[in-house]
């Protein structure tokens, strides 16, 4: 899944006077927000301790703080929160007592009770992504008893079933479901598998009424989560079905038989409100069947914005980050989308400075990048994490300061065919697009909304008929920033972009 910038806090709730008081923030990918809705639940459920929200973390009894292990800067920025937290406790009275910081997510599951040795950071609570339905007990552990708590056991079943996640304040028209957790990939690189463990899939029923709720609730677009999303494979429906992997590409591990799969699941969730946008997100590109291509073609409400993560352009490279296929391979799958889905656009993953990577092997990257011209993309350089294959049978060989250029090299090819590609494609077009909000830079004045189109590029326009957080609104395209698009707005529409009677 691609690391995005969140570090979300959260808004406060009303509270009993008797519970303890928590501050949540969350630093990573989409997966982690939607587990700090599931932290959130646990903790506002529970009856022995209570809990309430804060949104002040140095007014609360504990701060929770959800984590990230992909990459090492990901683990630097929470150490640097850990000492903080601690560093101003000294501002308080001495009678205060001592705030209880728990670590939550991937980190506390690479490192588990090693963070307890870190004595500047004097973590009390250390909780995986799968255990927390103990967090309740682990806290109140530290908070009556003064004893440290770890729990950060993996699990082998959908952990979460039967949890009902509670949103944060902070987006009222989108959310997210995790409808699968782990992955059985093992690319060489990659520390997710020990960090979240083996693929299993959330029950559909389970999933389509997390997605009615949300739906009752006001949402208006929903992005189904996975660290493999089309993976998902429920294999509890008793269907005689088998999907294989995409020609040309190479399972890492043995694929199970029949079920449900991403397919069947993106067809049923699509059917329950055609005006509610569906995303996903992080999809591996060895399972895009022509059908699920189709499905998306068909339906107005599945994105027609498509995530395929490359990591390299070279053949050599991804043998060696043991990805399952080629670049010749990867290309037909984009190929098939771009012919069967009309404006799709296409996102993607690379990193640049993998171990033995050469000056050749980065310039099969360009030429990959330059073919494709992706709409969006996550790059990164190489960053070796222990456990890993990788870390075991390899050398981190290449310098930084190549790594770095490299980088540079990559996001340059990047953005310049990104504006070029608007430029042809999007200059003076209609798009329909959700608002999200005001834009950053409205004023009384001259107000400006801003939201997304169907492929999911921001655009940022003048309100001339007051429309709200979540509906609709036909954009004519003028003017282009990368990949921020700006425009005039024409009138509301629906999802299809049908104008709005107005007289």
């Amino acid at each position: 899944m691609p690391e995005s910038d969140t570090e979300s806090d959260t808004d406060s709730v009303q509270c009993d006077e008797e519970s303890y008081s928590f501050h949540l923030k969350t630093y990573g990918c989409q997966m982690n927000v939607s587990d700090s809705s599931i932290v959130r639940s646990v903790l506002l459920s529970s009856t022995s301790p209570k809990f309430h929200e804060v949104e002040d973390s140095s007014n609360a009894d504990i701060s929770l703080t959800n984590t990230c292990a992909i990459r090492e800067n990901a683990e630097t920025k929470v150490w640097n929160r850990m000492y903080s937290l601690r560093a101003s406790e000294k501002n308080k009275p001495s009678t205060s007592p001592k705030q209880i910081i728990a670590l939550l997510g991937c980190m506390s599951e690479r490192l588990k009770t090693s963070v307890f040795s870190d004595s500047k950071a004097s973590i009390d609570v250390v909780c995986g992504p799968d255990a927390y339905a103990s967090l309740p007990s682990l806290l109140s552990s530290a908070l009556t008893k003064q004893e440290r708590g770890c729990n950060t056991e993996l699990s082998f079943t959908e952990t979460y079933d039967d949890v009902v996640p509670v949103r944060s304040a902070e987006s009222l028209t989108e959310s997210y479901i995790s409808i699968m957790r782990g992955c059985n990939n093992m690319c060489s690189y990659c520390i997710v598998p020990f960090t979240r463990g083996r693929e299993r899939s959330k029950g559909v029923e389970h999933i389509l009424d997390d997605f009615r709720r949300l739906v009752d609730s006001g949402v208006k677009e929903v992005t189904l989560l996975g660290q493999n999303v089309n993976s998902y494979h429920d294999k509890t429906t008793g269907s005689n079905f088998y999907e294989p992997s995409n020609p040309g590409f190479k399972n890492m591990y043995k694929r199970s038989g029949s079920g449900m799969y991403f397919t069947d699941l993106m067809d049923s969730v699509s059917r329950i409100d055609s005006s509610v946008r569906i995303r996903f997100t992080s999809p591996h590109p060895k399972d895009f069947p022509e059908r699920l291509l189709d499905l998306i073609s068909e339906r107005v409400n599945l994105c027609n914005s498509i995530h395929l993560p490359a990591q390299s352009g070279s053949a050599t490279v991804l043998e060696r980050m043991r990805r399952g296929y080629d670049a010749e391979s990867y290309l037909k799958v984009v190929d098939a989308a771009r012919s069967k889905i009309e404006g799709v656009a296409i996102s993607s993953d690379f990193i640049t400075g993998f171990c033995g990577e050469t000056e050749e092997e980065h310039c099969e990257t360009l030429q990959l990048m330059e073919r494709v011209r992706y709409d969006q993309a996550f790059m990164f350089k190489y960053s070796m994490r222990g456990k890993t294959h990788a870390h075991r049978r390899m050398e981190d060989d290449v310098e930084e300061k190549v790594k770095g250029r490299r980088l540079e090299e990559v996001i340059e090819v990047f953005r310049r065919n990104v504006q070029a590609k608007n430029e042809e494609e999007e200059m003076g077009q209609e798009r329909v697009v959700l608002v999200e909000g005001t834009a950053k830079r409205s004023t009384a004045e001259n107000r400006t909304l801003t939201g997304r189109t169907d492929g999911n590029k921001r655009v940022v326009f003048g309100d001339g008929c007051g429309a709200k957080a979540g509906g609709y609104v036909k954009v004519r395209i003028n003017e282009v920033r990368g990949h921020t698009l700006r425009g005039e707005e024409i009138g509301r529409c629906d999802i299809k972009g049908n104008l709005e009677n107005v007289g």
